[in-house]
């Protein structure tokens, strides 16, 4: 059984991006700006690293708001590792090529938030099928990104109608979002959107975070 949806904030979602301090600052600046999801993305990075990166960021993070939930992308055993810990991670983000979503919430637990990607008509009816394993999806491109190539092509504000109606699961668009997009994905009905670089290379990441919850 999953976390209860109605307590997850997905309006603004940051995904990281690096493993050092600045990246820390941002997840808690983020947080502390509104934030309801914070999402430890280092691909590149080992297991420690990235075990050592999700319980900073957590620690962080709570400092700075304590609803904020903590996410670790495509990794259950390093959010279980940093939940042992005492950290306060709160569940994990999965690719359509990680552990199997039931796989995690076994390992996770019922209180965890679980993520899925997707992007097309297929996957999200796919996804919609886990309701009750997974709490939302996620969905993109939005438009190409540097930081990530799935192979999809890009749904731009058109593509996201036909997604949340075929699920009743609360969609959150990625993909080289800005928060000049966030009116107009609100209008397609999406939960939210996830930021990467407009977040990271922000100036003053509280600001853009609050610039997109007023248009959410």
């Amino acid at each position: 059984m999953s976390a209860p949806q109605s307590s997850l904030d997905l309006r603004c979602y940051l995904v990281t991006s690096g493993i050092g301090r600045r990246t820390v600052e941002v997840a808690a600046a983020a947080a502390g700006a509104g934030a309801g999801v914070v999402q430890v993305r280092a691909k590149d990075a080992s297991a420690a690293e990235l075990l050592e990166l999700t319980c900073a960021v957590a620690e962080a993070v709570r400092a700075a708001n304590p609803a904020t939930r903590v996410l670790v992308d495509d990794r259950p055993d390093v959010a279980w590792a940093a939940r042992a810990r005492g950290a306060a991670v709160h569940g994990v983000h999965l690719g359509q090529d990680d552990l199997p979503v039931e796989a995690a919430r076994e390992l996770l637990g019922s209180d965890a938030v679980i993520g899925l990607t997707t992007g097309t008509l297929e996957l999200v009816r796919a996804a919609e099928e886990l309701r009750g394993v997974i709490d939302y999806v996620g969905a993109g491109p939005f438009r190409l990104t540097p930081t990530k190539d799935s192979g999809r092509e890009p749904l731009g504000v058109s593509g996201y109608g036909p997604l949340v109606a075929a699920t009743t699961l609360p969609i959150v668009a990625i993909g080289d979002v800005t928060p000049a997009d966030a009116a107009a994905l609100a209008g397609t009905g999406v939960a939210g959107v996830a930021l990467v670089r407009a977040l990271m290379e922000a100036p003053e990441p509280g600001a853009v975070v609050r610039q997109v919850l007023k248009k959410l």
